[in-house]
């Protein structure tokens, strides 16, 4: 039997099933019909069926996301981080914005070499109403971020929002693009590989966890 593809998810020859996303995480709102994405009602489910499919033992997760849906990719997130199913992702061209988080979600991450990761704060690109209550819901989304990638990965909430509020790293804007190594030895990233790499450690996991 060959692959079995639907929507970003393929189930390989062997018991490990290969998640892609790319593009822009769609969430509540139709992204653009020339735009590339992943939605999250396809994920989501796709994720639960892979924790209740006995024949799949590993999850490899592939990313190459400018972001997107903060709550939809947060959404992700958390599911991923929830399988009881060793993970790993590798970013392989990006792994900006909401897709951050998304990276760290698995047991254990990569980055090649040439990949790059934008940490800014919390936008929107819609009206935001001038009240108290709008500007609360952003600082309580960036903290649930905060608090979910520190708690995925070896950076420290402190250097992470350092990284994040940083106006000087990139033009026009606040924020930090890490490439590869930098990804790396800021904690956030466990290791440079590529998908030898990935595999590897999957299987490796995928065999502690037999024994567990």
């Amino acid at each position: 039997m060959g692959n079995e593809t639907e929507k970003g998810i393929t189930k390989l020859k062997s018991d490990i099933c290969c998640l892609t996303i790319i593009g822009e995480i769609e969430g509540h709102s139709t992204s653009s019909s020339q735009s590339k994405t992943t939605k999250y009602e396809h994920i989501i489910p796709k994720l639960a069926e892979i924790e209740e499919d006995n024949e799949i033992k590993g999850l490899l997760i592939l990313l190459n996301t400018i972001g997107g849906d903060v709550e939809a990719g947060l959404a992700i997130s958390e599911m991923i981080a929830s399988l009881s199913k060793p993970s790993v992702s590798i970013v392989l061209g990006g792994g900006h914005s909401i897709g951050v988080p998304l990276a760290v979600s698995a047991d254990y991450s990569y980055i090649v070499p040439s990949a790059a990761m934008t940490i800014h704060p919390v936008r929107t690109n819609g009206t935001v109403i001038g009240a108290p209550q709008s500007f609360e819901y952003f600082n309580r989304m960036q903290k649930s971020i905060t608090n979910f990638i520190t708690a995925h990965s070896q950076i420290s909430a402190e250097y992470f929002e350092k990284l994040m509020f940083d106006a000087k790293n990139i033009s026009n804007d606040i924020g930090t693009l890490l490439y590869g190594k930098d990804a790396v030895s800021s904690g956030l990233i466990n290791e440079i590989g590529g998908i030898s790499d990935a595999l590897s450690k999957l299987k490796e996991l995928i065999v502690t966890a037999g024994q567990n």
